[in-house]
């Protein structure tokens, strides 16, 4: 396992985080125990969950595991939706940061967060009250670092402006999601984090399991992909530009002697200004699988080629600008 800086500090973590949302859902205590385990011994240290996975049970089954080796652990949670049924019991107000940030800590049994990340905007509240409120908690020693989630360009912009004229603690990460089927991220946020230097570690690195290389074009009866709802849903998939992408990865893994989800991951693995995907794993089979994706290199060849067959098509202005680039 290699490590990374995580943006503009001198946070080192895995090149792999290792993502908790299924503890306590699809993975039992004891497999997520194990799998944390194997992710250590492996030489991870990285590890991502959020107050509202499984209603805060993952953050418990996380808090027993990070007990005998705090000082390495990596622990990154996140606060913004709805934690309660009262008006303050959501976004990123000063309160529910605080009422968030103490739940959480109780939850995990720590005195600390090494990074607490907005898991989404909040429009209700000015981004300078959230930043104040989070830079008190680095303050105090309570949250080590800070990072966000699912924003758009502007509003990392904006925040990290923010921070900078009033002196508060900067954002080092953004969590957005991010794979060879979902490059939105290409357009604009990609290039402002390497130029401000924040780390990216995204979240859905195997499209919500469509890159595994289980599904045809015929719709699923069982899996992940079966839901009708949110990004990993099958209508957000189901594509043949999607499955042209799939089909270049079968082909990439046949020739490579390695699995789907492999290649899907290395290949962000030696991608420029990622730091380190968040996978995820329901059983302890696919976590064995996932973990293949290190310790190799891709060879540049068929990097490029998923890299094109993936690539976003030309678009305004940036086709615009690059006519007019100039030479030196």
């Amino acid at each position: 396992m290699e490590y990374r800086l995580l943006g503009r500090s001198g946070l080192a973590v895995s090149e792999l985080c290792l993502g908790t949302m299924t503890f306590g859902n699809t993975t039992n205590e004891s497999d997520s125990i194990a799998m944390m385990n194997r992710f250590f011994e492996r030489g991870g240290n990285f590890l991502d969950t959020a107050n509202v996975y499984v209603s805060g049970r993952s953050e418990e089954i996380v808090g027993k595991f990070i007990q005998a080796r705090r000082s390495e652990v990596v622990l990154a949670t996140k606060v913004r939706f709805a934690t309660e049924s009262h008006p303050n019991g959501v976004g990123v107000s000063r309160k529910h940061i605080l009422d968030g940030v103490e739940a959480s800590l109780k939850r995990l049994n720590t005195d600390y967060i090494d990074l607490y990340q907005v898991h989404v905007w909040d429009h209700a509240t000015p981004i300078e009250e959230t930043l104040r409120a989070l830079d008190d908690l680095v303050t105090s020693g309570k949250v080590r670092y800070i990072g966000c989630s699912n924003f758009f360009a502007w509003q990392l912009m904006k925040s990290l402006a923010t921070s900078d004229r009033n002196r508060y603690v900067r954002f080092i990460s953004i969590q957005p999601q991010y794979s060879l089927v979902s490059r939105e991220m290409d357009r604009e946020m990609l290039s402002l984090c390497l130029e401000e230097n924040v780390g990216v570690i995204p979240w859905a690195p195997l499209g919500g399991g469509f890159l595994t290389g289980r599904y045809t074009r015929e719709e699923p009866t069982s899996g992940r992909l079966t839901t009708r709802l949110g990004e990993s849903s099958w209508p957000n998939r189901a594509s043949e530009q999607n499955f042209a992408v799939l089909d270049a990865v079968r082909d990439a893994a046949k020739e490579l002697e390695k699995t789907p989800s492999q290649i899907a991951l290395n290949w962000l693995l030696q991608r420029k200004g990622i730091t380190s995907p968040i996978f995820g794993a329901s059983t302890l089979e696919q976590f064995e699988d996932n973990m293949g994706a290190i310790d190799w290199t891709m060879p540049e060849s068929v990097w490029n080629r998923l890299d094109q067959i993936s690539a976003l098509p030309s678009e305004y202005p940036n086709r615009f600008i690059a006519k007019f680039a100039r030479p030196f």
